[in-house]
């Protein structure tokens, strides 16, 4: 079926979901000593094909492994090989056929026999097929729930991949955002955190509570699904891009990895949190063409005082107080923002 492209595997979402080659041995080797694999879902198109939305690594491990995997340019991608698993010490280096591709040298790999390819072959897969919903609200929603047990993505990389869902230019266009060096200085990111997509996070955060009111019903987190599914939808992605590319560069050009950090003392301290990207980032977006409104040196000075001078305000100590549910501190950090960073 994947040969004959029946079954559709989203190559972007390769790149935000990705085993390790000790994940891949292990399923290999689950499939060579016949333990029944989970069953993966798919949804069935308008034309009958069907499109994987749980169970993607598991798939394209076995496409990958035997050499049939394509990449986002329709190229095959090169074949992986195996590390030694516990039961099955003789995968080391173990591949479905020596290739050149692979970054093994060929002397040293290890094709396992046609009796091994014939049990992955016959390997048991169970397949749970649900026809396309009507509304694709059900669609996304059906692909959190059955993703959000596993270990390998978070919140944030499941939105990313309901993001391609909805759309391919609304997703790439916030990435591209969220990768300028402004605003991950300004959101203060680690390599880890990167990896993680805390700075897709962040900029979907930022989004959402930028132009997508809330009124407390739901919990932040389903608030956060349904705002971005929402903007995705609408597709305005030169409008999103615009914004973070636009409001970031002003907070770096103002105090660069300092922006969103608690000022105190005299002093910018700890690290970046929530408070400051949903009250000084929102709230300078929200307020953004009149800022700019006031010329390029007036408009950094109001911002920077307006920092400094926010930590000062005693309602804000409350926002970071313990206990304070993130319902509530979402109604009063971007409200107050908003009022505090008005000319």
């Amino acid at each position: 079926m994947y040969d004959e492209r029946e079954i559709i595997i989203d190559p972007e979402f390769q790149r935000l979901f990705r085993w390790d080659v000790g994940q891949k041995s292990k399923l290999i080797e689950s499939l060579l000593l016949g333990i029944p694999l989970p069953s993966i879902f798919v949804f069935e198109t308008e034309d009958g094909s069907w499109e994987l939305i749980d169970g993607l690594q598991r798939v394209s491990t076995i496409l990958e492994f035997m050499g049939r995997l394509r990449g986002p340019d329709g190229e095959i991608n090169p074949p992986s090989v195996l590390e030694a698993t516990k039961y099955l010490p003789s995968l080391h280096n173990a591949v479905w056929e020596t290739s050149e591709l692979i970054d093994v040298p060929m002397q040293e790999q290890r094709p396992i026999d046609k009796t091994q390819q014939l049990a992955i072959r016959r390997g048991r897969l169970g397949v749970e097929i649900l026809k396309r919903p009507s509304d694709d609200q059900t669609k996304y929603d059906l692909f959190q729930r059955l993703n959000a047990g596993g270990t390998q993505a978070n919140a944030q990389e499941l939105r990313n991949c309901i993001m391609l869902m909805i759309s391919k230019d609304y997703f790439r266009a916030v990435k591209n955002s969220a990768e300028q060096d402004a605003f991950k200085r300004v959101v203060s990111i680690s390599e880890e955190q990167s990896e993680r997509q805390r700075h897709m996070e962040m900029a979907v955060r930022f989004l959402v509570h930028t132009q997508v009111p809330y009124d407390g019903r739901l919990d932040v987190e389903e608030y956060i699904d349904e705002g971005i599914v929402t903007l995705a939808q609408a597709g305005n992605h030169a409008t999103a891009a615009d914004l973070i590319n636009r409001t970031f560069q002003l907070l770096d050009e103002v105090a660069g990895n300092n922006a969103l950090r608690r000022f105190q003392n005299g002093a910018y301290v700890g690290k970046v949190g929530l408070v400051g990207l949903e009250a000084i980032a929102v709230g300078v977006a929200r307020n953004l063409p009149a800022i700019l409104a006031l010329g390029p040196t007036p408009s950094k000075t109001f911002v920077k005082e307006k920092i400094e001078s926010f930590w000062e305000q005693q309602q804000v100590a409350a926002f970071s107080s313990s206990g304070l549910r993130g319902t509530t501190r979402i109604q009063r950090t971007v409200p107050f923002g908003e009022e505090w960073f008005r000319p």
